[in-house]
């Protein structure tokens, strides 16, 4: 049996596709999808958010976006969902959502200034060097496809290719996906790995020991594990002492009758990036500051200001709209912001963790990647790339089973 400790998005979604390819698994955490993937905006976003110094984590995400579909489509029938909840938003493609909300009418970054203007002209030609689509477009062509940003803007780019996804309705049909397989999910808190103690495994994790539950549940005292997958966010660190620290970030659910975008918005106000990402049934999110402070998961005033004014330059109508829901959430930063998806060199644990930024987008990769499955991109987040791994490459330590079906995965 394989024990996934983490209900994130990460940890669920490699919970689920090992279910779907025969492998016995359960799902340790104290209260699944309300980390994180609870905070996410759920952008699907490689090309938009491509920088100069993180061409690896673009192969990544371009890699995870082309399964993105299948992997929606797939989830929605596991979670018996219908394949289209909702209907597609005014103005977009007409591509189907999903039962979780999968959307792939692209994102347009604006510009408002000269400075702003030369800078999208750079990443523009940047990217067409790295052979990306986009189309850089004038700011009356901007307001053309989104009516409602301001009249200041003076020039976008658009990414057609990329997508978002409602992380919330993803995580909820994971869980009703593994019911339905009959996975447990154990909510429980993991205190420690557990090691073998003498022999020749001396050293390899075992399985967990479970902290008390909160109001006096009944959870065993531990659960033993032919393998152990480590996809705990923020907590990785605690428990295996992996290079993953917090970053925090504050975002606003703003809510309205009728969707005030068809698209992901993107743009640079102050110095600082801010997103809006709409959502069907009327709600856009915003988001999202990132700040170096540790556990510190306060909303704070300054935080939610600087991004409704930043949203505010972008969209003027966004001050018009209910505030729905504030949150802050911690994502799970390495020091290159590659995660770490792998053996770890210990045997009998594999990570899947230091997602940053990128958890939702990457989901369906690391899923895949834990399967065996493209060898060059899991060499790009190799955690051996900061400790040397010793022995087998395969599944938590052990040599990768080529019966279990990769085609599973697709």
């Amino acid at each position: 049996m394989e024990l996934i400790v983490g209900g994130g998005i990460v940890g669920l979604s490699v919970a689920w596709r090992l279910s779907r390819a025969g492998r016995a698994v359960t799902v340790v955490d104290p209260a699944p999808a309300s980390g994180a993937s609870h905070a996410a905006a759920g952008m699907l976003a490689p090309v938009s958010e491509v920088s100069y110094t993180e061409e690896p984590l673009l192969r990544l995400g371009v890699a995870s976006l082309r399964r993105w579909p299948s992997f929606a489509a797939e989830l929605a029938a596991d979670a018996g969902l219908p394949p289209g909840v909702l209907a597609p938003s005014p103005g977009s493609s007409g591509a189907p959502s999903y039962g979780v909300d999968f959307r792939a009418d692209g994102t347009l970054d604006v510009a408002f200034g000269a400075d702003d203007l030369a800078a999208l002209d750079e990443l523009a030609a940047f990217m067409g060097k790295l052979g990306l689509p986009v189309e850089r477009l004038t700011g009356r062509e901007c307001r053309r496809l989104e009516p409602m940003l301001a009249p200041s803007v003076r020039g976008g780019l658009l990414a057609p290719g990329d997508a978002w996804v409602d992380p919330r309705r993803v995580t909820s049909a994971l869980l009703a996906a593994l019911e339905r397989r009959g996975v447990p999910v154990v909510r429980a808190r993991v205190s420690r790995l557990l090691r073998a103690s003498e022999g020749p495994g001396d050293g390899a994790v075992v399985g967990v020991e479970l902290a008390a539950a909160a109001g006096g549940g009944a959870v065993p005292a531990e659960i033993q594990a032919d393998g152990v997958v480590l996809a705990a966010g923020v907590w990785s660190a605690e428990l295996a002492g992996v290079p993953v620290r917090p970053v925090k970030g504050q975002i606003m659910r703003l809510r309205s009758a009728e969707p005030l975008l068809s698209r992901c918005v993107r743009g640079v106000v102050h110095g600082a990036p801010v997103y809006l990402v709409p959502r069907g049934d009327g709600e856009l999110v915003v988001g999202a500051t990132q700040e170096e402070l540790g556990f510190d998961t306060r909303v704070t005033a300054g935080g939610l200001y600087e991004l409704l004014r930043d949203a505010r330059e972008l969209v003027p109508g966004v001050t018009e709209l209910e505030v729905a829901e504030v949150v802050a959430g911690l994502r799970p930063g390495t020091p290159d912001n590659l995660p770490l998806i792998g053996p770890s060199g210990t045997p009998g644990l594999t990570l899947a963790t230091g997602h940053h930024r990128g958890g939702v987008l990457l989901a369906p990769l690391t899923a895949a990647l834990l399967q065996g499955e493209e060898p060059e991109l899991a060499a790009l987040c190799s955690p051996a790339r900061h400790h040397p791994v010793p022995g087998p490459q395969g599944f938590g330590g052990l040599p990768y089973d080529k019966t279990s079906g990769s085609e599973e995965m697709g």
